[in-house]
């Protein structure tokens, strides 16, 4: 195809590129699919409480415990980035490729033993050692849990990166949500959920699943004022 596609190769085949010029129009033309762009809604939100439904997804996935500032849950994002651009290149080579996309996590807490602790209240009152996680990247619909499985054990057996034995595909039915795009810090969320919060009770509403959260922004490299990340409640 190479030397179909120089000025030689024209001139030397140029019944084969009349033939064949939509092929070679298509290979050159491919776009990749972008997720935050096909679904554009889920990766939207405003700086005030909205309700909205979410569509069904699936997601790379892997459940840990802990300080998310430890050293655990780096390495849980690096096990699921890994497993995540190598099913990326494998259907690169298919001419599918994709952008890998936003980070995203599922957050709770053992609310037996903090029973009188809200979702505003949670992250001051709650040790960062007892937050329990489970990290997404939303995954294109033609990945099937078969090509999960070939990355792991490639991730695992070329990488050495064991924990991706831990990773799975997880598919979510999220439903209605209350969600608002925090600005600023992690550690400033508190002030973005009591608004939430207040906009629930007011609109008589009731958590119905797991705090959600989608990092818009690389934390690594952005200033912690400008960070954007958007968060759900889904509601009943």
């Amino acid at each position: 195809m190479g030397q179909a596609l120089t000025k030689q190769g024209f001139e030397k085949q140029p019944m084969q590129m009349s033939k064949n010029w939509h092929l070679h129009f298509y290979y050159f033309n491919m776009e990749k699919l972008d997720l935050t762009k096909k679904y554009k809604s889920y990766y939207t939100a405003k700086t005030k409480p909205e309700t909205v439904d979410i569509d069904d997804a699936q997601y790379l996935s892997i459940i840990g415990k802990g300080d998310p500032s430890d050293k655990l849950f780096a390495e849980n994002i690096e096990a699921l980035y890994s497993v995540a651009y190598t099913i990326k290149f494998s259907f690169k080579a298919l001419n599918k490729d994709f952008v890998v996309a936003k980070l995203e996590g599922l957050w709770w807490y053992d609310e037996n033993k903090y029973k009188n602790v809200g979702i505003v209240d949670s992250p001051k009152q709650i040790p960062r050692s007892e937050w329990e996680y489970r990290l997404l990247i939303r995954m294109p619909d033609f990945v099937n849990k078969i090509d999960i499985n070939d990355a792991i054990k490639i991730v695992i057996d070329k990488k050495w990166i064991q924990k991706a034995k831990l990773i799975e595909l997880f598919k979510m039915t999220e439903g209605k949500v209350v969600q608002m795009l925090h600005v600023g810090p992690f550690d400033k969320e508190q002030e973005t959920l009591q608004v939430m919060t207040e906009y629930i009770k007011e609109n008589k509403f009731s958590r119905n699943g797991l705090h959600h959260e989608i990092y818009l922004s690389d934390f690594r490299k952005t200033e912690s004022s400008k960070l954007k990340t958007i968060l759900r409640e889904p509601i009943k």
